[in-house]
Formats: C-alpha cells, sequence, structure tokens
C-alpha cells in the first residue's frame, strides 16, 4: 500500500543548518522540494524551475489574486510565494512535499493546511548561531547583525505561534538530520 503522501514545513533561522537538514530529509525519504514563485530578477546563478520561477510582478499579483498560491511575502520590495498546485499534485501522488519557509509563512500554511507537519531547526545557542553566521563569511558585520536580530525574533515568533509539531536542535549536523528523517518517516508512517 502506497503511503499517504503530505505536506512538511521546515523553518528555521538562518545559519542554523536548515537548507542541509532539508536536502537530506528530500534524499532519504525520496520527497520533493517545493519551488517558489518569486519576482526577484534572476541572477547568473539561478536556474529556472530548480531555485525558482521568476515571474513579473503583475503575473505573480494575478496568480495570487486567483487563489494559485498557498502563501506568500514581499520582502525588500520583491514577492515570493508557494505554488498550489505542485503541492497538492505531489501530496496526492503519496509524496511527501517540502517547503523550507519562514514562520510567517508557515503560520499561513497551517491555516490553510492544518494537516501539514511543520518542523522547526533550532541552534543549540544564540553564540553558536552568530559564529555560525560569520563563519560563513558571505557578509559584513553590519549584515549579520541584521541577521542575527532576525534570527532571534524568529525563534520567539517560532515557540509563541504554536504551529510547530516538533523542534530540533542542531549541535551536531548528522545528528539533527537524522533526528529530522526519523520525525518525518514517524509522520508519514502514521
Amino acid at each position: 500500500m502506497q503511503s499517504p503522501g503530505f505536506l512538511l514545513i521546515i523553518s528555521g533561522p538562518s545559519g542554523v543548518g536548515k537548507t542541509t537538514i532539508t536536502h537530506e530529509v528530500e534524499r532519504a525519504l525520496g520527497a520533493v522540494f517545493s519551488v517558489s514563485l518569486t519576482t526577484r530578477p534572476i541572477t547568473p546563478k539561478d536556474v529556472e524551475g530548480r531555485d525558482y520561477y521568476f515571474v513579473d510582478k503583475p503575473t505573480f499579483e494575478a496568480r495570487r489574486d486567483r487563489g494559485e498560491l498557498l502563501e506568500w511575502a514581499e520582502v525588500f520590495g520583491n514577492c515570493y510565494g508557494t505554488p498550489r498546485g505542485p503541492v497538492q499534485d505531489t501530496i496526492a501522488a503519496g509524496r511527501i512535499m517540502i517547503l523550507e519557509i519562514d514562520v510567517v509563512g508557515a503560520i499561513q500554511i497551517k491555516a490553510r493546511m492544518p494537516e501539514a507537519y511543520a518542523l522547526f531547526v533550532l541552534p543549540p545557542s544564540e553564540n553558536e548561531l552568530l559564529r555560525r553566521l560569520r563563519s560563513r563569511k558571505r557578509e559584513d558585520e553590519t549584515v549579520i547583525q541584521r541577521r542575527f536580530a532576525k534570527a532571534k525574533s524568529e525563534i520567539i515568533q517560532a515557540w509563541e505561534c504554536s504551529i510547530y509539531d516538533d523542534f530540533i536542535v542542531n549541535r551536531d549536523l548528522d545528528k539533527a538530520v537524522a533526528e529530522a528523517v526519523d520525525l518525518v518517516r514517524q509522520r508519514r508512517d502514521r
């Protein structure tokens, strides 16, 4: 008998390792990673249909207004959203669809699909999170501090919003991946 499909939400602040955990859960369980729609300009590193579906703002707004997005947000003047069709098709096919989204998006999703399973990835401590943000060497200290402040706020919001089914502390990446895979497998097999 085919396992039932379901929607998996994975959230966590920048630098916590959620993208690595997401990709490992995807690989281990044969899940499908949801590709978001965005109005932000495509960069040379982006691959259409893998990183995002790139559209202009009128197209995005039309799809939003027709109810084709499960959630959406505007961030720094660019819109991002989760197309409803691929999520529903993947779940109907008996597969796990993964959305890696922030807390605000997760709240919107759970309001529309309360049966979705939501995981939040936490750092072992604030100091460790700050160390990880700095060790990526991608941004200057001003940007790092802005991300760190946002991360602390996101963590508080995640605890307070009561939509997350489980929290994982990423002290050790391999253990965090194993815990995430185990939790998702248990949810699938219920």
